[in-house]
């Protein structure tokens, strides 16, 4: 059985703590840059919102963007993704 690593993750302007296999850590490193890179886009874009806000419109894009792609392996590594910031937002809360 993988040992699960804890890291330290950044969305917007909050840090979570939360525990992955080390094989993962890469994907999940490469997604938050994507996402926060895309939050950043969003403040540019739409000014006077507050971070919640830009979190849930990257969300959807995000969202969006597996929907539209057929690429098999891409969706489910986002997919696998946002279910671990999923879990780790909701333990934060």
């Amino acid at each position: 059985m993988s040992e699960l690593i804890p890291i330290n993750i950044v969305i917007g302007d909050r840090t979570y703590r939360i525990k992955t296999l080390a094989k993962d850590e890469e994907v999940i490193r490469r997604t938050l840059k994507t996402v926060n890179d895309k939050i950043i886009e969003f403040k540019t874009q739409f000014g006077g919102k507050d971070m919640q806000d830009y979190i849930a419109m990257v969300m959807i894009w995000y969202a969006t963007l597996a929907n539209t792609d057929s690429n098999p392996v891409l969706e489910k590594e986002v997919t696998d993704a946002l279910l671990k910031m999923e879990l780790a937002i909701d333990k934060a809360l």
